[in-house]
Order: C-alpha cells, then structure tokens, then sequence
C-alpha cells in the first residue's frame, strides 16, 4: 500500500485545512497517510547555559517517517520547506511542496491547483529533483556541540552592540584566510537566492555542485563573495574574544563561543523535490524575482520637466 507523509505549518489555518483534504483523498484512493507538525524542523535558537544540541542532524525526522514512504507533502511557505528538509532527507523521502505561504519560491504548486496535483501524484506522474544539502556542525575539541542539516545558509554573525568581528577561514586543503566583517553567509546554490543574494551574492542555478562565502559588510574591498567546490569541508575560527551568533536557515541557531569551531560538509544525503512539470529555473527567477524581465521606459509614464 502506497504511504505519504503530510508535513503541516499547524499555525497556520490554509494548510490545516488543505491538509485534511489531502488526508481524504488520499485515504479514498487507498493510501496510508502519516501527518507531522513542520515544527519539528524547526529546532529553534539553543540555549547557550546548556550542553547544546548533541543529537546528529536526523534527529528531526518524525515518528513513522521512513525510506519505504513514496513522498511527503509539505504545506506552508518556504519556511517550512526549509524544515521539512530536515525531516525527510535522512530518510530519502521526496516532498511534495504545496504553497500556503507568501514567496513561494521553493513552492512546486498552489492550493488553486491542488486537485490537479493529487490526480499526478496519485498516478504517479512525477519525477524528483535533487538538491544539495550541507551539514553545519560547532565543534570544540573532539566534542560536537550543535549539529543541523541546512539547505538554504549558515549565517555566522555579531552580536547586536558589539563591534566587528574576525573570522578565519579553511577551506578544504587551501590556505586559510582571514576576513574582517560583521559576519559572513556559507550558502548552497538553493540559498543564492536568499540571505547571500541580500548580501551581494550571485545566484547559482540548483544543478551546480558549489557553495559560496560571502561577507556581510566587510571591512575590506578585496572581500568578495567567492564560489568553491562543495567538496571541500569548510571551517570556521571565530578570532574575536566576544561570542557570536550562528542561524542556520532562519529556524535554527545557537551562540559560538572564541573556543569553538564551525564546520560545514556536504551531506552525503540530498532534499529530495518532487517536480509535477519541467522546472525552468530562470523562468522561476523571473517570476519570484524579477530577474532578465525587460526594462523599458515607457512614454508619459513620468511627468515633463517644468
């Protein structure tokens, strides 16, 4: 019997419903549905009084979540895909993103479009695309502290109030580098479209097996977002005496102390997408973005000169 998981951002009262309705016709074609709170991907921002997060990144996978499941579909905003990567990766399950959100950009179809959608997956007219993920672990001496997958970025930054900070930086076999800034961004090619973008990144397309650095305000001309093989292990020294701030994919985070390390490896599992139709990446950016759309003065559109 075919088996679908059904991620829901439970605060939200679209996805809630949306989700019973996928419950329905799901269990009517004779489907097993297991249904879990996107929340549990949401690991939050640790406290820095205790041991930390010492589970390893499958910790998030929910009860009942597991390799023999045929997909998950996740309902929410992006947001809540980001989290639902992080429950379904370690165990090879596909998602199905549905958009209850706002953006959108992660989004493979709409509530508008949800009967449609069902219909294809049931009779599974669907391929799966896969996207790179990596492990950020904080590491001081032989002990792993913290440790999440992340498929957007890890953002290593300044507390408010203090000044700007020092980080050196090893990436794979190359000579380490130092960068002054007020933080910096270690993103995948999904996460070029967002805090890096911000920051001054370029964007990636989703196929390209890099990940990119980039400094936020750097003190420093020379300091540019640079694009390297995603084989390469990356490791982050913090040489400033104050704590710093680590968020990885909006939803999770905890302190880094002068005495810890960050390190960022590609996992050796993928976030798995299912795709409904071919997905055109540029047309996506055009879409979302804006980006390669024409612009052209158009006549009377501004007042004349008095």
């Amino acid at each position: 019997m075919p088996c679908a998981g059904l991620i829901v951002n439970d605060g939200k009262d679209l996805a809630i419903e949306t989700a019973d309705r996928i419950e329905a016709r799901l269990s009517e074609a004779g489907w097993d549905v297991v249904r879990a709170s996107s929340s549990g991907g949401m690991v939050g921002f640790a406290n820095p009084d205790q041991s930390l997060r010492l589970l390893g990144y499958a910790a998030c996978v929910p009860p009942g979540f597991t390799s023999a499941m045929d997909v998950a579909i996740v309902l929410g905003g992006d947001g809540t895909v980001l989290s639902a990567a992080r429950q379904t990766a370690p165990v090879g399950v596909p998602m199905l993103t549905i958009n209850t959100g706002h953006l959108g950009f992660l989004a493979e179809t709409y509530v508008s479009h949800l009967e449609e959608a069902l219909e294809q997956l049931i009779s599974r007219e669907w391929t799966v695309e896969e996207r790179n993920l990596v492990v950020v672990s904080v590491l001081r001496g032989d002990q792993r502290r913290w440790e999440v997958l992340c498929l957007n970025e890890m953002a290593l930054h300044r507390e408010p109030l203090t000044s700007m900070c020092h980080f050196e930086i090893a990436i794979g076999r190359h000579a380490p580098v130092d960068i002054s800034a007020d933080g910096v961004i270690l993103s995948t090619p999904t996460g070029s479209t967002a805090y890096a973008l911000s920051a001054g990144g370029p964007v990636i397309t989703p196929d390209c097996p890099v990940l990119q650095l980039t400094p936020i305000a750097p003190h420093s001309l020379a300091s540019r977002a640079l694009v390297f093989s995603d084989s390469e292990p990356v490791t982050i020294f913090p040489a400033t005496p104050e704590r710093l701030m680590m968020v990885v994919d909006g939803s999770a985070g905890c302190y880094v102390w002068p005495e810890d390390r960050v390190l960022i490896r590609r996992c050796e599992q993928a976030a798995r997408f299912v795709r409904l139709a071919d997905h055109e990446y540029f047309r996506v950016l055009g879409e979302k973005l804006g980006w390669g759309l024409p612009h052209v003065a158009k006549p009377g559109t501004l007042p004349l000169a008095s």
